[in-house]
């Protein structure tokens, strides 16, 4: 390898079963504290992916999120947040994690080691050039993430890769790459812990950042939510309230019979 492979260095603290609980819990947020400025020197490459997504997604494009462990989570995560938050139909962000809809709650066994199964995976569902692939690996170097950007690259499709290592493979072999040094995890190589922090830091702005680009944010409102509960039902009547400024019960009402704040604001102008 021609890098160092940051995510597997010894942490920065030792004989951590010695230590008071305070002192642990203390440790691990000034650990912690790294992540948020780690993700802002990424901030360029990943303006460039919102860029790109919002255009190919005014035309009908995807985007697929991929990975193994807690980064396939993660994207699995951020995709199925995508519809009751901004009104998106499913098919529109999708997350995908080695091993299958079952390795979301228990770890598969060698399901990361297959470098043909995520684009198998992609295949179901009819993949096109104006797609675009998200592949996510704490380490760069998980074989189903790696596989899968090789043969969507292949296939014409944009790529990126949400690293922890720069100079990984996953880094060089997407076209762009996001990578997020914050350092050896507090317990040595556990990424589920810094380096997934990042991991979600960095999909919330890529998503929601492409929600406001493509218009389903109002001011800074999610005026195309699902009203799926009762809690949504009074956060959207505020909301059409507020932007008509008329009594709540007729808010209320409006986006009952509409289905969405966009909607009742619309009808109700």
């Amino acid at each position: 390898m021609d890098y160092t492979k940051i995510t597997e260095t010894p942490s920065n603290h030792d004989d951590l079963e010695l230590l008071e609980t305070n002192s642990i819990l203390k440790k691990m947020n000034e650990e912690d504290q790294k992540v948020a400025v780690a993700v802002s020197e990424a901030i360029p490459q990943i303006t460039k992916l919102v860029d790109a997504l919002a255009e190919r997604f005014e035309k009908g494009g995807r985007l697929f999120y991929i990975g193994a462990g807690t980064s396939g989570r993660l994207g699995v995560l951020d995709a199925s947040e995508i519809p009751p938050t901004y009104g998106m139909p499913h098919t529109r962000v999708i997350g995908l994690i080695a091993g299958g809809d079952i390795a979301i709650r228990k770890s598969v066994e060698h399901a990361e080691d297959d470098t043909e199964q995520a684009w198998k995976d992609m295949m179901a569902y009819e993949m096109t050039e104006l797609d675009t692939v998200v592949g996510i690996a704490a380490s760069g170097t998980t074989p189903y993430v790696l596989g899968g950007i090789e043969q969507a690259k292949k296939n014409g499709l944009l790529t990126a890769g949400i690293t922890n290592n720069p100079g990984s493979p996953l880094a060089k072999n997407s076209d762009i790459p996001i990578e997020m040094n914050v350092g050896p995890e507090f317990v040595t190589g556990s990424t589920r812990m810094k380096s997934g922090t990042s991991q979600k830091l960095a999909l919330n702005m890529i998503s929601t950042a492409l929600m406001i680009k493509i218009g389903r944010v109002k001011g800074n409102k999610m005026v195309n939510m699902q009203l799926s509960n009762n809690k949504l039902v009074d956060r959207g009547a505020r909301y059409v309230a507020e932007g008509l400024g008329i009594p709540y019960e007729k808010a209320e009402s409006l986006l009952k019979k509409h289905g969405s704040v966009k909607a009742a604001i619309e009808a109700g102008s």
